[in-house]
């Protein structure tokens, strides 16, 4: 069988585990798989590299991220496109969506046996619509249409399946994915959604109404939005926090539920509230 394994490099943590899994499961005669960058810090080990993430899943039957939540989402769009399943060894913070812990790494065994089960999560489909064209982005947490650094408020006007609905001056709007609620949608001030729902989460963020609120809609709806921008400012579109698109008043963006499915490779069958409620009191200081 044959692991890819993604690994947060600025995290020494990440890196000796990393190393002590691919050690347990070439023992397990599993073949190890990493991209090039990684050699210079694998050095002995006998692990095939490929030149860049969408060959190394290509090339792979499971991949295995050792890092936290941002680790798992860069690496979920490429298992998405690829029909790979994935799975999260935490060494970050909280990881909400890491389902073993270091400690726990021997039991990445069981992936070879099958003694798993799959959990599949919906993704965003996020399109921008410009004047020369469009483009598509993937988003498994969330995606952000908000004001631009040292902007001015913004004014968005919010269409559902080509009907618009309502209009709000903000900061910005959110659209999260069940998995994403818990997230900056829970710091903006919205819902928390079981991960395996099919829906999409909108919360405005700073919104200039006290009755802007968090709204839930079906998974087969179509949202998007237009944004009315002044003058010397701009706006931007965020996709989980890693890739920013400048969005012009001119420009319409689209969001609906994506083709695409996250499956995560499961090991253990906890209760999503009670782990969740454990992950909410580690992040209190």
């Amino acid at each position: 069988m044959k692991f890819a394994l993604v690994v947060n490099l600025s995290k020494e943590r990440a890196i000796k585990y990393a190393k002590r899994i691919s050690l347990f499961l070439l023992d397990k005669n599993a073949e190890i798989a990493m991209i090039e960058e990684c050699s210079q810090y694998f050095k002995g080990i006998h692990i095939h590299y490929s030149k860049n993430i969408t060959e190394l899943f290509e090339y792979c039957d499971m991949a295995i991220t050792v890092g936290g939540d941002g680790t798992i989402i860069h690496a979920a769009k490429y298992a998405a496109k690829a029909d790979k399943q994935l799975i999260g060894v935490n060494v970050g913070r909280l990881g909400f969506a890491a389902d073993v812990e270091p400690h726990e790494y021997e039991q990445l065994e069981r992936l070879i046996t099958g003694d798993y089960t799959t959990e599949e999560r919906i993704l965003l489909d996020v399109e921008v619509i410009k004047e020369d064209g469009s483009k598509h982005y993937l988003a498994v947490n969330d995606a952000v249409v908000a004001r631009g650094q040292l902007s001015k408020t913004i004014d968005l006007h919010l269409s559902l399946d080509d009907d618009e609905i309502s209009k709000y001056r903000a900061d910005g709007l959110l659209f999260a994915t069940p998995t994403g609620s818990t997230a900056y949608s829970l710091s903006a001030g919205g819902p928390i959604l079981a991960p395996k729902m099919e829906c999409i989460l909108m919360t405005p963020v700073c919104p200039h109404s006290l009755f802007s609120r968090s709204v839930l809609f079906s998974g087969e709806s179509e949202l998007s939005v237009h944004v009315k921008i002044p003058e010397e400012c701009c706006c931007v579109l965020t996709i989980d926090g890693e890739k920013n698109v400048p969005v012009l008043a001119t420009d319409r963006v689209v969001i609906r539920k994506s083709d695409l499915k996250l499956k995560l490779a499961l090991l253990h069958n906890r209760n999503f509230y009670k782990l969740l409620n454990e992950k909410l009191k580690e992040r209190d200081f």
